[in-house]
């Protein structure tokens, strides 16, 4: 059975090489990790489209063949010239391998979900092709056309999974997604069902906050909480969205505390959280993330340091976001853990991360 296509790329994106790809190309490093969760799966529902065409498997053996150098040179290219020279070969090899049109959608959607406008995420995505063609053709059989179609075709259902539900409701009536076929709407119907359920959770939330207050001030007072709610949920289970209308976003303010934004800082620490087990496939997978499980556990810590610096009523805005993300958090837990051999690997990592989360709502 061949390797999940996704995972196998990803572990080569490591933080230290993200932090690399964003301060070459200038940008939030974050923000460029939540750009690379979306675009590999992204690209790859792309050329499974191409691998689906008359003609596409040989196509994309042929590229495949340009870029068996990579991942083993992508560090040496990153800054200076080389990354300048990567960039071009890569967007030269998205233009011949999706088109113009498709290329442009792709990057346009990644763009819009991140917040980095599409001249970065063309810089990015541009840099992402040659190493995902390079992965590709490191799997077995892919480098002639039986293989490399057979390959795609085993990839459906992995790619669809990876691909962050916001971001495929986004590339949805474009047709970059139509090669997925129904994982891709398997997928887009478990977003849906618990897009429904984070908007049952708001409402709840809504109602014990007008039993809180009384007066005219509960006809208003509700939507601060019901927004942080809305907000923390829409971010844990699509990631990043469209920047948010002002009315939105006046809340944010009320988890700032010595110009940190608390808030944005625990719901990054979910994001990045979610993004990392949901990579662990198996023992290799594990140790790869070991390093990103013990960063999001430092940036836990530093959040847990400010929330002495909170008042009660911040406090609760944090409990709001991180309250209703755990269930969803402890089944992925559960998840990798139960994986055989991921235990050894990962567990005492976990269990602290666990322990403190639970003491951020406090």
């Amino acid at each position: 059975m061949a390797a999940n296509l996704v995972s196998v790329v990803m572990r080569f994106l490591t933080p230290d090489m993200i932090g690399r790809i964003a301060n070459g190309l200038g940008l939030d490093s974050n923000k460029v990790q939540s750009a690379i969760s979306a675009g590999v799966p992204g690209l790859l529902a792309g050329l499974s489209g191409v691998a689906a065409t008359p003609g596409g498997p040989q196509k994309l053996v042929e590229a495949a063949k340009q870029e068996t150098g990579m991942p083993a040179n992508l560090s040496d290219m990153l800054g200076g010239s080389g990354q300048s020279s990567l960039m071009a070969r890569g967007s030269q090899l998205l233009g011949s391998l999706l088109g113009a049109r498709d290329q442009s959608v792709l990057t346009e959607a990644i763009g819009r979900f991140t917040g980095l406008g599409q001249g970065n995420s063309t810089s990015l995505l541009g840099m992402l092709a040659p190493l995902v063609m390079g992965t590709v053709a490191q799997q077995p059989g892919s480098l002639n056309p039986n293989g490399m179609a057979n390959l795609f075709a085993s990839q459906k259902n992995n790619i669809a999974a990876a691909l962050p539900s916001g971001f495929s409701n986004l590339l949805g009536g474009t047709g970059l997604l139509d090669s997925l076929g129904g994982a891709a709407r398997d997928a887009a119907g478990v977003a849906s069902q618990t897009a429904r359920t984070a908007g049952s959770a708001a409402y709840t939330a809504r109602d014990a906050g007008q039993h809180a207050v009384s007066g005219t001030a509960a006809k208003w007072l509700w939507l601060i909480p019901a927004a942080a709610v809305v907000a923390a949920l829409a971010f844990w289970l699509n990631g990043p969205v469209q920047q948010p209308t002002p009315q939105h976003v006046a809340s944010a303010q009320d988890l700032t505390v010595g110009g940190v934004d608390v808030g944005k800082q625990t719901t990054d620490n979910l994001s990045n959280l979610r993004t990392t087990l949901s990579g662990v496939t198996d023992v290799a997978s594990a140790k790869a993330a070991l390093p990103k499980l013990q960063e999001v556990t430092g940036q836990i810590d530093k959040t847990g340091a400010m929330m002495g610096s909170l008042s009660a009523d911040q406090r609760q805005g944090i409990a709001n976001i991180v309250n209703p993300a755990m269930p969803a958090v402890n089944q992925l837990f559960d998840k990798v853990l139960a994986i055989p051999g991921v235990d050894e690997v990962l567990k005492p990592t976990i269990d602290s991360v666990k322990a403190k989360l639970a003491t951020l709502p406090a």
